[in-house]
């Protein structure tokens, strides 16, 4: 069949409208039409080939559609089904049987190859491969066939054109600060970076009752938004010595740290805002090769620690439906963090997104 799609022929390039073959949905596939998918900066850095995957190639991973056929072998959906998708995993390693599937030791080749096992793809142009299965999805075209373990059925009344970010960054968040850092009611937090990733975790710490929650930008009109979706406090950091002002709002420092820039310098700030046996963590995403060095000797009676996070440590198809919960009690307002565009305007959704204009853009289809 043919669809629409936004292909990115080299590296660096803007996304192209154009028309493109998609081939049947294989045993453990789900063909699916989209309604939305948001735009993320992880589709930025595969774009400019700061991550290596397959050209040309349809990115998009945080989609959300109904399912128009499965694959032999699936039965966790059927036609007609909505669905939002998230990332991909084999399903075999010892981390996903262990239930941590964000560690796959496939998760390079299952997310970012643009290929499948077999090295085939699901999209082709006048008889040449385009790449698919991005984060098992390419959601960046109205009709994509996705592998059935990034798919997670939800609700029939629940708002696909909003709900497609849940699928990495805004669950990303949350769950770094549910699943990953394991934040408790009366807990204390700093979030560097509102970004959206930034923003799910203000909101995740806010519906779990953490008591000070500290939001950390440059921008005063995102700080302004944090305090909306439940930070007590805000630093703009171009003014302010972030780590002196922490100390000064809780005496010692946070039980827990949340870098969402990726920024080295950022998460220099965020370990050293810790207080005695607290944590940060990383979900940004520096490009590789990328080093950050901490001050040993003084620190090192504080106990403290340093933890890498992928995808939230969430399994997306429990972790997902946990955060629509959450939205319906008006606890994770994801509508405010959204701007729509349709997706022959996909360029300017990314420009907004690098900007700061937009927190979360989200392409649409017809």
């Amino acid at each position: 069949m043919q669809t629409k799609a936004a292909v990115v022929r080299a590296a660096e390039q803007d996304f192209e409208i154009t028309t493109l073959e998609l081939d049947a949905p294989r045993s453990n596939e789900v063909q699916v039409k989209m309604i939305a998918s948001g735009v993320c900066h992880t589709d930025a850095i595969a774009r400019d080939q700061i991550y290596q995957t397959y050209l040309p190639a349809v990115f998009g991973h945080e989609g959300a559609g109904i399912v128009e056929a499965v694959g032999s072998d699936v039965t966790s959906v059927a036609p007609g089904d909505r669905v939002v998708l998230g990332f991909n995993s084999c399903g075999k390693c010892s981390k996903c049987l262990a239930g941590a599937p964000a560690y796959c030791e496939n998760f390079y080749a299952k997310n970012f190859s643009g290929l499948r096992d077999d090295e085939t793809t699901a999209f082709s142009e006048g008889g040449q491969k385009v790449g698919s299965h991005f984060f098992g999805q390419s959601s960046f075209a109205q009709y994509t066939n996705v592998s059935d373990r990034s798919v997670v059925k939800v609700d029939g009344d629940v708002p696909l054109e909003l709900l497609g970010p849940l699928g990495c960054g805004l669950s990303t968040g949350a769950g770094a600060i549910i699943n990953s850092l394991g934040v408790k009611a009366g807990d204390t937090v700093a979030v560097f970076g509102t970004g959206a990733v930034g923003c799910a975790g203000i909101m995740a710490a806010a519906a779990i009752g953490a008591t000070t929650i500290i939001a950390v930008d440059l921008h005063d009109s995102r700080l302004e938004l944090a305090k909306e979706l439940g930070a007590t406090h805000t630093i703009n950091s171009r003014n302010e010595n972030p780590v002196e002002k922490i100390r000064e709002i809780t005496g010692d420092g946070v039980n827990y740290a949340l870098d969402s820039t990726g920024v080295v310098a950022v998460t220099r700030q965020a370990a050293d805002s810790l207080a005695i046996n607290g944590t940060v963590g990383l979900v940004g995403a520096p490009a590789p090769g990328t080093e950050v060095s901490f001050e040993v000797g003084a620190s090192l009676t504080r106990g403290w620690k340093f933890q890498t996070i992928i995808e939230g440590d969430a399994i997306p198809q429990d972790f997902i439906p946990r955060l629509v919960h959450l939205w319906r009690q008006g606890k994770f307002p994801i509508e405010k963090l959204v701007r729509t565009y349709p997706i022959e305007k996909i360029n300017d959704a990314f420009a907004d997104s690098a900007s700061g204009e937009v927190i979360k853009p989200i392409v649409t289809f017809e």
